[in-house]
């Protein structure tokens, strides 16, 4: 369900209490498959399914955490439910920013901001994006 104005759609993802951590839950939007999920603070995050490395769904992906910067000899893992890791080569993402975590200067996955309204989750698609 889309409503739109000449410049944005804005898509109906589905009720805000099943748009949970860990998991995306998957819309179309024309053309376009958008995953959706909360990052572990609560926050909304949309993004394409496409890996900007080799155009994977990327939503299929493991969403979780990342091994963090540590002294040698010592391993921290942290930021669950911020990261997405491709299916296919592993590339992780920074749910957050879309940055890829480890290539500095590496596309970063495509982002759409939301909104919550009236207990519903929407998607602000741009007509331009293709």
């Amino acid at each position: 369900d889309a409503v739109s104005d000449r410049r944005t759609a804005r898509v109906d993802a589905g009720p805000a209490e099943a748009i949970v951590a860990g998991r995306f839950t998957m819309v179309t939007a024309g053309t376009r498959r958008i995953g959706v999920t909360r990052l572990a603070n609560g926050e909304l995050r949309a993004i394409r399914d496409r890996c900007p490395h080799r155009a994977a769904p990327i939503c299929q992906g493991i969403v979780g955490g990342t091994w963090l910067p540590s002294a040698p000899g010592e391993l921290r893992y942290g930021r669950e439910a911020e990261i997405v890791a491709c299916p296919w080569h592993g590339y992780e993402y920074d749910l957050a920013s879309g940055a890829e975590l480890f290539w500095p200067g590496a596309p970063g996955l495509r982002l759409y901001p939301t909104e919550e309204v009236d207990g519903r989750v929407y998607i602000l698609v741009s007509q331009r994006d293709g």
